[in-house]
């Protein structure tokens, strides 16, 4: 068996960023060899993560990436804590995967994606996601992946818990990505009112037309089923990103201001942290 430097060891160190200690037991087990050792750390690094799967990963980070084939993809990547969301590898992490399921083939799961190498590197992205794992010994998460060939608008707020891509036709990018902020603003529900579902229709007039009854005692059905509606409608406007005022002009609807800069908005995601 070589002899296990303190030359070695320190070079080990620089490489994995693990403490010295464990770099020189791998080491030790290894008889030396760099790679041997880090394989031995993959392993013993997974198998005390397993054992910390039921910790709670209330931070993080979304990620969005415009690749030059004209790919868009939103990536949400969970940790545990806050500082680990600033941390330089981490946001390196999250960049290299986002680009990856724009860029490369696609990927239907995080796993399928996961099995893709990443950018620059010769190993896949899961060996780079382990990998930090095992230095930084916090619980990531990827918990959700999103990809379009669509033309989009896209914005990421300040934070990095509110990604927003919306799918348009026409070439307004920069309205585009301003209707983004708004909808990171004004958080709406749905794009228009044909996509909220009608169990929620149906119990927003359930409750509009309780409220109507009792402000509206004396008045027949049919009055008040004409109240309801106007307050149903209402209600909708509020939660529909076409209806809703333009924070950059209140004068006109998102829908108004989408089209007269030549903008048809087709889809809208929305994302919140942890949601």
């Amino acid at each position: 068996m070589p002899e296990i430097t303190a030359a070695m060891v320190k070079a080990f160190r620089e490489k994995t960023g693990l403490p010295m200690l464990e770099c020189k037991k791998a080491l030790s087990e290894a008889d030396g060899d760099q790679e041997k050792a880090i394989e031995l750390l993959r392993k013993s690094g997974k198998k005390t993560m397993e054992k910390r799967q039921d910790r709670v990963t209330e931070c993080g980070r979304i990620t969005i990436y415009k690749g030059a084939n004209g790919v868009t993809s939103m990536v949400e990547m969970l940790c545990e804590s806050a500082p680990v969301t600033n941390n330089a590898e981490f946001i390196a992490m999250c960049e290299g995967i986002a680009k990856q399921l724009a860029e490369g083939p696609g990927a239907a799961t995080v796993d399928e994606l996961f099995e893709q190498p990443f950018p620059g590197k010769d190993v896949s992205i899961r060996m780079v996601f382990d990998d930090l794992v095992n230095k930084i010994r916090e619980v990531f998460r990827c918990s959700r992946i999103l990809r379009t060939d669509s033309k989009t608008g896209t914005y990421v707020h300040h934070n990095n818990a509110i990604g927003v891509i919306l799918e348009v036709e026409g070439d307004n990018e920069e309205l585009a990505n301003n209707i983004c902020m708004h909808v990171a603003s004004m958080n709406p529900k749905a794009l228009c009112d044909a996509d909220i579902p009608a169990e929620v229709i149906a119990k927003e007039r359930e409750i509009a037309m309780e409220q109507t009854k009792q402000q509206n005692a004396n008045k027949p059905q049919n009055i008040l089923e004409k109240i309801v509606d106007g307050r149903v409608k209402a209600v909708l406007k509020e939660i529909c990103l076409l209806d809703q005022p333009y924070v950059l002009d209140a004068a006109k609807s998102v829908g108004q201001a989408a089209a007269d800069g030549g903008l048809k908005i087709t889809k809208m995601h929305h994302w919140l942290l942890g949601k």
